[in-house]
């Protein structure tokens, strides 16, 4: 891979924002508790629960977002309870089995756009219907997911209501949580997400950060011996002050939502681009990832310049994976659309 060719391949190419990178240098000669119990962990867990809302919930904040899914998914089921996920779904296609390996089946549904409806989890737990099954108990959603979907207010309301009459727990993986909350095409705010919801976790490493995402539990059910269960799982940091100092920074002046608006616009001005240029898209873009539908030809001359995964092939033609970042610069939206010509 060459290292000259702009990276649209996904969101955490950069290393951090430079507020991000003051806030360390500026904490460098200071002493903090350990494991999260820091006064900067402290700071940014009241700035998200002003976010979300909901003073009562609980914050951890995680390296990663895999150690995220897997520290809540694992300890919220029984032994032998299961996930419900769309196929597209992170924890099923690109995690390792890393929730299989715990011992908790993924029960996977088609989905248009990677958003599961309604009757797509009652079509599950309708097929596991005694104790020689796996019982489904957790719907793991993204949002926005890993076609570039998101769910409206009614959608989520839906599925919420759906989820809480059947006795199941809902999650959301927000790795790109900041991009579908900031997106024209969203109607759901932080609190509404927190309201529809028993947990789900803001993304901070596709969105400013170095590194970390924000765990949070809003059912209390959750809530009990959850940092024993951090600790067990590996995930707890013993320099936890290093995700508290960014989540501090990304949150006390706005800035994440400023830098995941910014990811968005960039995205949906090169989609209009593409739009223009007489091209078409697999799904209608909506936030930073976006999957565009282009001549082979094309693809190849573009990768001459710019770095993107194939999403599927198509016979002549190839839908191609976009992914703007809170740095991508205007000029190389704009470059990208200027190169969109098939040269003879």
């Amino acid at each position: 891979m060459s290292f000259l060719k702009y990276n649209f391949q996904s969101d955490y190419c950069e290393l951090a924002h430079p507020s991000v990178l003051e806030a360390f240098a500026a904490a460098q000669s200071t002493q903090f508790e350990g494991y999260g119990l820091d006064e900067f962990s402290a700071r940014a867990a009241t700035f998200v629960r002003e976010l979300i809302k909901m003073p009562n919930a609980d914050i951890h904040f995680i390296a990663g977002g895999t150690h995220a899914n897997l520290v809540v998914i694992s300890s919220v089921l029984r032994p032998h309870e299961a996930v419900i996920a769309p196929k597209t779904g992170h924890i099923f296609v690109h995690e390792t089995g890393a929730i299989e390996a715990t011992g908790h089946k993924i029960c996977t549904a088609n989905s248009k756009n990677g958003k599961l409806k309604p009757a797509d989890v009652e079509a599950i737990i309708t097929e596991h219907c005694d104790e020689h099954m796996v019982k489904p108990k957790l719907v793991y959603i993204s949002l926005s997911t890993e076609c570039g979907g998101i769910y409206s207010k009614s959608e989520l309301t839906d599925l919420s209501v759906f989820c809480r009459k059947n006795g199941l727990y809902l999650y959301i993986d927000g790795a790109r949580l900041g991009a579908a909350v900031n997106s024209p095409a969203c109607d759901l705010t932080y609190g509404d997400i927190a309201a529809l919801t028993d947990a789900f976790y803001i993304g901070g490493t596709k969105n400013g950060a170095m590194f970390g995402e924000a765990i949070v539990i809003c059912n209390d059910k959750f809530k009990e011996d959850f940092r024993f269960l951090i600790k067990q799982r590996g995930a707890m940091l013993a320099k936890g002050a290093a995700t508290g100092i960014q989540f501090e920074a990304l949150f006390k002046n706005g800035l994440y939502d400023k830098l995941a608006t910014h990811s968005v616009n960039m995205a949906l001005k090169l989609a209009d681009g593409i739009k223009n240029a007489g091209f078409d898209f697999l799904y209608p873009p909506e936030t930073n990832l976006f999957v565009p539908v282009l001549p082979k030809k094309l693809v190849a001359q573009l990768r001459e310049s710019y770095v993107f995964h194939d999403w599927e092939d198509m016979g002549d033609k190839m839908a191609v994976r976009l992914v703007t970042s809170w740095a991508t610069p205007e000029h190389v939206v704009d470059q990208f659309i200027a190169d969109l010509s098939i040269k003879e």
